[in-house]
């Protein structure tokens, strides 16, 4: 392996076939493209990255995507997370920062992966980065498979939950919460260093984690930091194939 280069930025999107919920979402057409090709062609129109592949277990993603000219890295099936499975794309490479960029988010602004990797290279105390939007609407803030994430005045992240938080104790949870107190949805891309990627995927799976179902609250656990990066992008993800209305009614927007 050649000598790495803390400030080399790539990109990863991990895709799997199989889903409970979505099996072949990858592969889903969006206004005649497929999702894993939305999402490849918006990361690299991103300019800190300097390459982006897909890291997949299947030959059918393998040949959508290089059938539209993209970079593939073949994991084993039973890697059994899309971290894990980022790690093991990168394992030869010689980029110091790993954007992983998920697979279900195919309207991802460039912009917000080029904000990521400055923040980064900015802030050398944090191994980790990630973006956060202000919620807006009540929906969001009840919905128990979106998470929220309360953060110090340094943009450092304090805690992860699918729960309502801060609980904001003389108002309670109510339709004008808004006016209240403000809330802040994570958005689930992280860009990692090189190193801490290779480290956290090693950590056991920590016991907040197991409870919340969230996996960024393993590095909280063990004491590191995550640098919270605001943005206005409020994300369209596709977890359900009626969520590719939804998208395609962005598109039209």
């Amino acid at each position: 392996m050649e000598v790495i280069d803390k400030n080399k930025a790539i990109g990863v999107i991990p895709a799997r076939y199989e889903s409970s919920r979505f099996p072949g979402k990858p592969l889903a057409k969006i206004a005649g493209k497929s999702m894993i090709r939305r999402v490849y062609e918006n990361a690299v129109k991103a300019s800190a990255l300097s390459q982006v592949i897909v890291a997949t277990d299947d030959e059918r993603i393998a040949g959508e995507v290089h059938g539209f000219g993209g970079e593939v890295v073949m994991t084993s099936p039973d890697i059994q997370t899309g971290t894990e499975r980022v790690a093991k794309a990168i394992e030869s490479s010689d980029a110091g920062i790993i954007l992983n960029i998920q697979g279900d988010e195919p309207l991802i602004p460039p912009g917000l992966l080029d904000r990521l990797v400055d923040a980064l290279i900015k802030n050398e105390d944090v191994p980790v980065c990630t973006p956060v939007v202000k919620i807006q609407s009540y929906d969001d803030l009840i919905d128990p498979n979106q998470a929220r994430v309360v953060f110090d005045n340094n943009l450092h992240a304090l805690y992860f939950t699918r729960a309502a938080a801060p609980f904001n104790r003389d108002n309670g949870v109510k339709e004008n919460w808004i006016k209240q107190t403000d809330y802040w949805k994570h958005i689930g891309i992280y860009c990692f260093r090189r190193d801490f990627l290779f480290e956290f995927v090693e950590m056991p799976e920590g016991r907040l984690e197991k409870i919340e179902r969230l996996e960024q609250l393993r590095i909280l656990e063990n004491g590191h930091k995550i640098l919270v990066v605001k943005t206005d992008y409020s994300p369209v993800c596709v977890d359900v194939p009626e969520d590719i209305k939804k998208v395609e009614e962005r598109l039209k927007e």
